[in-house]
């Protein structure tokens, strides 16, 4: 793997520009495709087809200026930010119950209003999460293996869960969830402290389905969309229209049919599916490559830090990157029942574009310190 040498001052940096141009490509790409996927619907809704772009496109400039910033701060001293990141993850998530602050959106409260524009609290406090995390597990050492060591990241995780699925949303729950599991296993947990953490989950699961009737509605049409079309199956009808219509090159760009008006949220959660339909599958194969260069590049990141904590950092960013890519295409393509969960990097959404852009300049900063330390 060739690095490029970058000089700033008298000191020589080195980057990773495999991993940050596959990035900046998904980026770049995603502001493209969220003009195709909602220059239809802007246009009837605020009278300006380049609405959601322009604000994808402002995203897209804070989230550099963040993956530059990250990339130039020595990620150890994010160490001294645990509490806050936590902190600050907690009030904003319950922020959003707050009448006036928080906005609801068809029966969710995600976001808090701003005045000039809204941020989505679930999107920093999984990051804040990740942080907590790993300096809770570097500073327990080897008492990872004890449930004692892995109790704080595990009562942190829980507290986080508890407050996203209140709004609800169960996707950057699972998001969340993933991100412990893989940090405790990269820690060396034992097999029995990952029981415990299990058997609650196991049994919450179904008790959150029948507490939310919404979501025994989109269990039981995920297993039949066709059965309920123009119901609780139209959005995975519509997503798997625009999967089929793409065919092996796609129908091309700007030229999808699905955007208008017939499939919901095409600009965001479901971007994907446009993509599909405008690109074919040799485009949506090309999209998965890229994203897997961005997961393969943040594993060896992971696995070639020489400190516990750049470690267990790089896993959970990588491991939220990979889960959120993994789980917004099984709910377009219908494996998986449908949830709001926007495709990294790409989805309509500058909260959670500044944020993985921001953490894309952690990994880097992570693999740069690595790569000083072993000179």
């Amino acid at each position: 793997m060739k690095f490029v040498g970058l000089r700033v001052g008298n000191k020589r940096w080195k980057v990773d520009f495999v991993l940050l141009f596959a990035v900046l490509f998904l980026v770049a790409f995603g502001v493209l495709m969220v003009y195709s996927a909602s220059f239809y619907s802007a246009g009837l809704t605020y009278n300006d087809p380049y609405f959601f772009m322009k604000k994808q496109l402002f995203g897209a400039i804070l989230g550099f200026v963040g993956l530059v910033a990250m990339y130039f701060i020595d990620y150890q001293k994010l160490a001294k930010l645990k509490w806050i990141g936590l902190g600050i993850s907690v009030v904003l998530l319950a922020l959003v119950f707050v009448p006036g602050l928080g906005v609801k959106v068809y029966g969710a409260t995600r976001w808090i209003n701003l005045g000039v524009t809204t941020i989505q609290p679930s999107e920093i406090a999984k990051f804040g999460f990740v942080l907590f995390a790993s300096c809770s597990l570097c500073e327990a050492k080897r008492k990872v293996k004890s449930f004692k060591g892995v109790l704080p990241s595990i009562l942190a995780g829980g507290l986080i869960c508890c407050l996203i699925i209140l709004e609800p949303n169960m996707s950057i729950t699972i998001c969340t969830g993933v991100s412990l599991v893989a940090m405790l296993f990269v820690g060396g947990a034992r097999f029995k402290d990952f029981c415990k953490l299990a058997i609650p989950v196991i049994v919450l699961i179904p008790l959150l389905i029948i507490a939310e009737p919404y979501r025994l509605r989109r269990l039981v049409a995920f297993a039949d969309p066709f059965a309920s079309a123009s119901g609780e199956g139209f959005q995975l009808v519509q997503s798997l229209y625009a999967l089929s219509s793409g065919g092996l090159t796609g129908v091309g760009l700007f030229n999808s049919r699905q955007k208008y008006l017939f499939l919901p949220f095409a600009e965001s959660d479901f971007i994907f599916s446009i993509i599909a339909e405008e690109f074919g599958f040799v485009g949506s194969v090309g999209l998965v490559l890229v994203f897997g260069i961005v997961i393969v590049r943040g594993i060896m990141i992971a696995v070639k830090s020489t400190t516990r904590f750049g470690c267990y950092l790089a896993t959970g960013i990588t491991t939220i990157i990979a889960v959120q890519f993994v789980l917004n295409l099984c709910v377009c393509s219908g494996l998986v029942p449908p949830t709001g969960l926007p495709l990294p990097f790409i989805s309509a959404g500058s909260t959670s574009l500044v944020v993985f852009m921001s953490a894309v300049g952690v990994l880097l900063n992570i693999d740069r310190q690595t790569r000083k330390t072993k000179i």
